[in-house]
């Protein structure tokens, strides 16, 4: 059984900071990408950013600049940097892991709540 659990949302005025992490717990190998995707309501889930094995990065255009993921193979965990925080940016953000066992697989976690609001 396979979990992920992202930690670190919250309120925050814009202009502020927030770091999002996410920890993959259970049998889990060959991890392919680790990911982030938002999603605000009555808006479609968008890939935020990702980070694969090669290593390559792919973000958002309206986020690039002002956020980082990183990933700690180790621990399996990965995380999402956000400075500079708009309103816009406002959505659960969710993290997705994928990869290559015997056969492909695809984990999400449940979500984080990020709010940037004055």
């Amino acid at each position: 059984q396979v979990q992920l659990v992202e930690s670190g949302g919250g309120l925050v005025q814009p202009g502020g900071s927030l770091r999002l992490s996410c920890v993959a717990s259970g049998s889990i190998f060959n991890i392919y990408a680790m990911a982030w995707y938002r999603q605000a309501p009555g808006k479609q889930r968008e890939l935020v950013a990702e980070l694969t094995s090669g290593p390559t990065t792919k973000y958002l255009d309206s986020v690039k600049g002002r956020f980082t993921i990183s990933r700690d193979n180790a621990k399996n965990t990965v995380y999402l940097q956000m400075n500079s925080l708009k309103p816009e940016d406002t959505a659960v953000y969710l993290c997705n892991v994928r990869g290559l066992a015997s056969a492909w697989y695809n984990y999400w976690g449940q979500g984080t709540q990020v709010t940037v609001s004055s």
